[in-house]
This record gives structure tokens, C-alpha cells and sequence, in this order.
């Protein structure tokens, strides 16, 4: 395999999951009589712009299908997030009635509806059905067309270049990166800037969050893997912040290369500095990846194991496509986890991909009041343990696996 970037052949390899159905291909009951598709999960290194990939098996079309079960407005802490995304914007960017925001897989509108409020004209573009019916519900305009150069030059040929895009937590999700990435320097005007957001690769090293792998993450991101792609592709990295999302991320501002309206930060070079000297510039930071991923799943099957033996009852909090990894790896099927909740309708009543473990509303912890809550969308955990508070009543407890085993 090539280099998905600048097509040096790989070598190097980062993980080896095995193999495991897409994390968002969720089943229902009628499912469960027929085969599920399995895809190998490994992931390579390329050792001359040190993008991190997957070694590719499943088409996009077939990962974000029209029934994508994955909507965003189900997480309190992240329409907050973007409400806050919205109004830095506005004031940094002096975005006005006059201007257009346009953001790259908008999923159900939840960030848009913020934009929308302040009264600043938007466009929607969300490759997937069931979300994107959610964000014309809304009232927010949604092209149901997956981004690149084609649908940027149409657009722009339209009069619809933007003076802001949003690319959140997208960027990581597409397979052809240079088509994607040169779409944003076609769509943008003159002195537009594009924001992009991503799991950074270096907190996911340190942290052991190899749960965040999967099928439908083709890429997994520095910033020196963004510049060479950013600067290959027409458009300058200008600015970065450092966020907590997602066990930690990256917000990347971009402008286009033939722009001089945003003068680079000192904050750009300081993090370049910083990857480099962690080792990020290495084939050796990348070798000793597995071992890790391997320690947390080995203490995540023990403790199930034992929970077992000790007749303790486990459920979990949240079908989420980092908790279907963990779960896939490890083996793990319903006779150690019974049920998992969600508060998202249409994973209800539905079956994980893989473990096939039955997806059930959140009044089920009330009912069944388990022993422990494995809370498998760990970067939520604050506001879950929060949300089921109440499990204290009974002495229950919270688990979370990543970046290791934890019970309180």
C-alpha cells in the first residue's frame, strides 16, 4: 500500500487490530441470522510526511450508508462546545448578516443551528440521509453530497464561497485527504478561514486510545502530518489551539496559500517543535503502540472475567463506535456485557456490530440497577456520571477503560 498522501510506499506498521465489522453498521434483529462483513483493521505509518492510516478494505459509500446512526445533538457537553465554537467565530472573525459559513459533514445541524441563531447565513453539507433529514429539519439548508474539489467548484461557480468553513472532526474520516483538503482552498474567498478539528494523534499515543480506531477514521492526525498536507493542497496553517474534546484535539486554522490576511502564529511552530521533540518525526514512537493497546484490552477482559465469577452485573453507557473497537478486540459478547444503553432512538432496540450486544433505552440501568457502568464513550464520562448519578444508590459503579482500568 501507498501513502494516501504522497504515495510512499508503507511499511511501518502502528496496530493490528484484527479484524472487525464497521463500528457504525449497527444490526437489527433480523441481522442476527445473517453474516456481518469483517474488515482487517491495521493501521501504517507513512515515514515521509508521518500521516497515520488505515490499510483500506471498505469503501466510504458502504462505512457512512444512508441509515448513519451517528448523530451529534445526543451529547449535551458538545452542543455547548459548539455553541462556544460559534460565538469565538463570530467576534475573531467578524462574521455579520453579510457573510456565509458553510461546514463540511454537518451531520444534524448541531452546530449550524448556532450559526442560524445569530443570524448569519450557513449551508449544510452531510454525505449521510438520516442526518442530513435532521438538519433540514431544523431549517438549515443541507447538500447531501460527500466534499471535494468537484462540489467546491460547483459551489463556487454558484457564488457561494465561504468567509468561514467548519470541518469538525471530519477530516480524519475521508479517504482521498488531498481531493478533500484542496476542495477547502477552492470553496474559501480571499481572506476565508478554515477551521478544522481532530483527535491529535499525540494524545491518542500517550493515552492508549486505541478505541478511537476504526474503519471509518482513515487518517489519524498531527499537525506535521496536516501542514504537508495543507501546504500540498493550496491552503496555510495559520493558527492552532489545543482543546480537551475527544481526550484531546486539535482546532487547525487554515487560510488559502495565495492569501495574506492571516499572519502565522507563533502557536503553529511551537507545536510542530513539540511533536518533533516527543518524537513524533520517529518510526520508533510509532513501534511500541501495540503493546500498550494490548495491556488495556487484556485488563479490560480480566475484569470482566472476574466481574463474572463474582455474580457482579455489568452493563454499559453508550453504542459508540469507540466502544464497538474495545468491545471487538477483546472478544467481549453478551454472556460478559448483557446489555449496553443509549439515548439515541435509532441505535434502541438495535445490536452492536460484532458483539451483537443488545442496545437498550437508559431506563434499563434504573430497572436492572447493574453493580457497574462501563462507560464506553470515555471522553464523556464527566457528563455521564453525572446523567446516571443515581446508580450511587444502589453502591453502583462507574468503569472506564481507556487509559486504563478505572472503577469508582
Amino acid at each position: 500500500m501507498k501513502c494516501r498522501h504522497c504515495q510512499t510506499p508503507l511499511a511501518t506498521s502502528f496496530i493490528d487490530l484484527g479484524s472487525a465489522p464497521p463500528s457504525n453498521a449497527y444490526l437489527g434483529a433480523d441481522d442476527l441470522k445473517k453474516p456481518e462483513k469483517w474488515y482487517p483493521l491495521h493501521i501504517l505509518v507513512c515515514e515521509n510526511c508521518w500521516l497515520v492510516q488505515t490499510e483500506d478494505y471498505a469503501d466510504a459509500g458502504e462505512l457512512f450508508s444512508e441509515d448513519y446512526a451517528y448523530f451529534s445533538s445526543f451529547s449535551k457537553s458538545w452542543l455547548a462546545h459548539a455553541d462556544n465554537f460559534v460565538g469565538k467565530m463570530q467576534e475573531r472573525f467578524s462574521l455579520t448578516a453579510e457573510s456565509h459559513v458553510v461546514e463540511i459533514a454537518s451531520n444534524d445541524g448541531y452546530l449550524l443551528q448556532y450559526v442560524q441563531q445569530r443570524d448569519i447565513p450557513c449551508l449544510g453539507i452531510e454525505p449521510t440521509k438520516s442526518t442530513a433529514a435532521a438538519s433540514r429539519e431544523k431549517g438549515i439548508d443541507t447538500l447531501e453530497e460527500f466534499f471535494g474539489v468537484a462540489l467546491a467548484e460547483r459551489l463556487s461557480a454558484e457564488g457561494k464561497q465561504a468567509d468561514l468553513t467548519a470541518a469538525n472532526n471530519v477530516l480524519a474520516h475521508v479517504p482521498d485527504i488531498n481531493d478533500f483538503v484542496q476542495g477547502f482552498s477552492i470553496l474559501l474567498k480571499p481572506a476565508g478561514v478554515a477551521s478544522f478539528e481532530f483527535p491529535h494523534l499525540m494524545q491518542l499515543v500517550t493515552h492508549g486510545q486505541f478505541d478511537t480506531i476504526y474503519h471509518e477514521h482513515y487518517s489519524y492526525l498531527s499537525l506535521t502530518a496536516v501542514e504537508h498536507v495543507f501546504a500540498a493542497n493550496g491552503l496555510t496553517v495559520f493558527d492552532v489551539e489545543e482543546l480537551p474534546t475527544h481526550g484531546g484535539s486539535l482546532r487547525v486554522y487554515a487560510c488559502r496559500a495565495d492569501s495574506d490576511a492571516h499572519p502565522v502564529q507563533g502557536s503553529v511552530s511551537a507545536l510542530l517543535s513539540r511533536e518533533k521533540a516527543v518524537g513524533m518525526l520517529t518510526a520508533e514512537y510509532y513501534t511500541g503502540f501495540q503493546d500498550k493497546a494490548d495491556k488495556i484490552k487484556n485488563d479490560f477482559l480480566g475484569f470482566l472475567l472476574a466481574a463474572k465469577q463474582d455474580n457482579k452485573t455489568v452493563a454499559a453507557y453508550g453504542a459508540a463506535a469507540k466502544g464497538n473497537t474495545l468491545l471487538n478486540y477483546a472478544g467481549i459478547r453478551p454472556d460478559l456485557l448483557p446489555f449496553v444503553v443509549d439515548m439515541n432512538p435509532a441505535k434502541q432496540n438495535k445490536f452492536l456490530p460484532g458483539s451483537r450486544i443488545p442496545i437498550l433505552p437508559p431506563a434499563a440501568i434504573e430497572e436492572k440497577k447493574p453493580d457497574y457502568v462501563i462507560i464506553l464513550p470515555w471522553n464523556l464520562r464527566t457528563e455521564i456520571s453525572e446523567q446516571l448519578a443515581y446508580i450511587r444508590g444502589w453502591d453502583g459503579k462507574f468503569v472506564t477503560a481507556v487509559p486504563e482500568l478505572e472503577a469508582a
